[in-house]
């Protein structure tokens, strides 16, 4: 059962096209596994058409068709498909969504006693600050803020911040007025898709540190 949900505006935006390619990647690895925003998203998706087609015909150069012809023959070649990506290793049982298809990412690095990351490659935004965080039963990221936006999908496992339980599934977005410090459950380890918008401040001089080399 999903619980948290990405607010109207991402998902709104996502409908739109609007959204920027870390951003985009989190909102959308979130409805693929939603039904419930799934079907939101539709609804957006159907609004906008119907504000389309009240909008006044527009006329097209003469070489308009030739120069979208050309424009296409100019892409580059279709991305390749998720399994062929170079993501790191999953747990048994997993897969990573298909949002992350066009990515790449790091293998696995340590951060610390049980925890490890891997920074993703957003081809289309490859200066967003996209992450992928393991965690281990029982352990805790240090306590912390944020200077801008900070999106978390829960692709596995559970943790709680002091606000309310994620877990596989729920979609998170924090700012500025959030101190937390996530824990994994003593059930088992947890992974999670981050999209850091700004900077993150931790408490303490190791955690900043270590966030400083990370680039959060």
């Amino acid at each position: 059962m999903i619980h948290h949900h990405p607010a109207d505006d991402l998902l709104l935006g996502l409908a739109a096209g609007d959204l920027t390619g870390g951003v985009s990647v989190l909102t959308a690895s979130h409805v693929e596994t939603c039904a419930f925003c799934r079907e939101r998203l539709r609804t957006l998706e159907a609004a906008g058409g119907l504000l389309l087609e009240e909008l006044m015909p527009a006329t097209l150069s003469a070489d308009a068709l030739a120069r979208t012809m050309a424009a296409i023959d100019a892409s580059p070649p279709p991305a390749r498909a998720a399994a062929e990506t170079r993501l790191p290793p999953a747990p048994d049982g997993m897969q990573w969504p298909r949002a992350l298809g066009e990515c790449t990412a790091t293998g696995w690095r340590w951060i610390g006693p049980g925890m490890r990351w891997s920074r993703v490659t957003v081809p289309s935004d490859p200066a967003a600050k996209v992450f992928l965080l393991r965690i281990g039963a029982g352990r805790k990221l240090a306590m912390h803020t944020h200077a801008g936006m900070e999106l978390t999908q829960v692709l596995y496992g559970r943790f709680h911040d002091g606000r309310d339980l994620f877990a596989e599934g729920d979609f998170d977005e924090t700012d500025s007025s959030v101190h937390h410090q996530p824990e994994v459950l003593a059930s088992g380890e947890c992974i999670c898709l981050a999209y850091v918008g700004g900077e993150m401040v931790f408490k303490g001089m190791l955690a900043r540190t270590l966030g400083a080399l990370m680039g959060m």
